[in-house]
């Protein structure tokens, strides 16, 4: 794993981005209530005062969800249908526990209070879905876009910045390397090969689909099924009679497939 993204993607969701959605989602359910007090007037204003509050606080607790989802597919790394498919079942996970969650919250209050409440879950999940659906995904785009305006060192700061560093973990043993130093990672059935600059190329139990999530962000580039490359550190692209190229990474050299056009332009632009 990469230390200093992870690190650093932690410390910016529970300093800024919790404090930020959970302020926001309180704020909501807030009018929430004075606009349910205003449409149903003979409805005493205990009932949308806890019905809004234990759906907010339910909300708040479910975040943490995100962060995962986030964690497992930035929203800038590839393959997108991957990308796709672990948000939508992160969404699916945060609904349900959402719901189940202030469903419970309900109960104890209600019966705390002595108060009838009717309690129907399986009709309000598709309406709830609906709305935590595009809460999910107006909050996930604010935290991408969060991680891009303040996951970067500013200026001056560069320099004390520890570099990012990459736990390759070979058999017993982990081998932490710079992500600087990582030229390029193959896939070697149900392994993946790290070359390195200083000629080293340790095994790890991976999948390379795994492996680029943790990279992307770092300048890897999916150039074929099965290769990922540092950009930093091409020296040289070289086309082929069959239309795709070879990647120069010093004195190692890695495909580039014409079916990864995309990663031949990122290239191209340095």
């Amino acid at each position: 794993m990469t230390s200093g993204d992870l690190s650093g993607m932690n410390g910016i969701f529970w300093r800024r981005a919790f404090p930020l959605f959970a302020l926001t989602i309180l704020a909501l359910n807030t009018v929430n209530i004075f606009t349910e007090i205003q449409d149903n007037p003979g409805v005493h204003w205990i009932y949308p005062l806890i019905q809004q509050y234990t759906s907010a606080l339910s909300a708040i607790a479910c975040l943490p969800i995100a962060l995962l989802a986030y964690r497992i597919a930035p929203l800038d790394s590839r393959p997108r249908w991957r990308v796709l498919a672990v948000h939508i079942t992160a969404l699916l996970i945060f609904s349900s526990v959402h719901v189940l969650g202030f469903y419970g919250l309900r109960l104890l209050v209600f019966a705390a209070l002595d108060i009838p409440y009717q309690y129907v879950v399986p009709d309000r999940f598709i309406y709830e879905l609906r709305k935590d659906g595009l809460g999910y995904f107006i909050g996930l785009t604010a935290f991408w876009a969060l991680l891009r305006a303040y996951g970067r060192p500013q200026q001056g700061e560069a320099a004390t910045t520890s570099p990012a560093t990459f736990d390759i973990r070979d058999g017993a043993k982990v081998v932490r390397a710079q992500v600087a130093d990582i030229l390029a990672v193959s896939s070697a059935g149900n392994y993946v090969e790290f070359v390195l600059a200083d000629g080293r190329k340790p095994l790890m139990r991976s999948s390379l689909t795994a492996i680029e999530a943790e990279l992307t962000p770092h300048g890897f580039v999916r150039t074929h099924r099965s290769w990922l490359v540092n950009a930093a550190r091409v020296t040289e692209l070289r086309p082929e009679k069959s239309g795709d190229y070879a990647v120069g990474l010093g004195g190692v050299e890695a495909p580039l497939s014409r079916r990864f056009p995309e990663a031949l332009a990122r290239l191209r632009a340095g």
